[in-house]
């Protein structure tokens, strides 16, 4: 069982090049039960690249993920089977994807989206996943009589709620987030975003967010790593990085938000 005292990830020197191309460089932290931790930069500064290497969806060129999972114990992500790889993905790790169409599948309703996911882990009565799917519906502020509808009918800001209650419906101790809110009306990314707050408060998550928007990383993440070029320049609690940057890069994305 987790303890409060013990990270629930530990990530060491995680390098990842594409060829000459650095994708992310010697990134190192811990993420603690309850934590959200927020990766921060602009576009191409490694921050998704990291969040792959770091849920396991891709292998860095040297480093290491440690994940201490509640049913296997010490995982090195990269260095497991893929059957426990891709169980972990089912069950205690959750991925929500920018584009809620990477996350989800089209082609079957809302109900049957969510349903699959429980099916994973094995449930199996028709009765009892309708009804659980019906309710994380509720909890996405999705109607429940939309169960039966297929994903491509809603709304963008639907399917993002959507891909996040597929993702929860199984409970899972870490969510990965790769811009849960880009590509969204300001309104629409607004309702998102107190959702996520709650969600993440009541279910006691610990979240790895990555965002381009300082805004998102002020409401959502207790820490922040920023990035350029690959490489964690800046990191602390949110509010003391955001309120006193200390890098010069750090301190351009904060005042280019408040010339905005």
């Amino acid at each position: 069982m987790q303890t409060f005292n013990e990270p629930m990830i530990h990530a060491q020197g995680v390098t990842k090049y594409y060829g000459p191309m650095v994708g992310c460089k010697d990134v190192s932290f811990d993420l603690w039960p309850g934590e959200v931790m927020g990766i921060v930069g602009e576009s191409g500064s490694g921050k998704s690249t990291l969040l792959r290497c770091l849920s396991g969806r891709l292998d860095p060129t040297s480093g290491s993920v440690s994940y201490r999972s509640d049913e296997f114990g010490d995982v090195d992500v990269h260095d497991c089977s893929e059957t426990v790889r891709r169980k972990l993905l089912r069950t205690e790790l959750g991925v929500v994807h920018q584009n809620p169409r990477d996350g989800l599948r089209l082609g079957v309703t809302a109900g049957a989206n969510l349903g699959e996911r429980l099916m994973s882990v094995g449930a199996r009565h028709y009765g009892n996943i309708r009804k659980e799917a019906a309710k994380w519906l509720g909890e996405v502020e999705i109607d429940a009589d939309r169960i039966d509808h297929f994903p491509r009918t809603f709304s963008g800001g639907m399917q993002q709620r959507l891909q996040i209650a597929c993702n929860l419906i199984t409970s899972p101790r870490i969510v990965f987030m790769d811009e849960p809110t880009g590509g969204l009306d300001v309104s629409v990314q607004a309702r998102l975003l107190d959702l996520l707050r709650n969600l993440v408060s009541r279910l006691g998550l610990s979240v790895i967010l990555v965002t381009h928007d300082l805004a998102v990383a002020r409401l959502l993440a207790h820490r922040l790593m920023v990035m350029k070029s690959g490489e964690v320049v800046e990191s602390g609690l949110t509010d003391q990085v955001l309120d006193d940057p200390q890098h010069p890069y750090t301190q351009l994305l904060v005042s280019s938000i408040l010339q905005a």
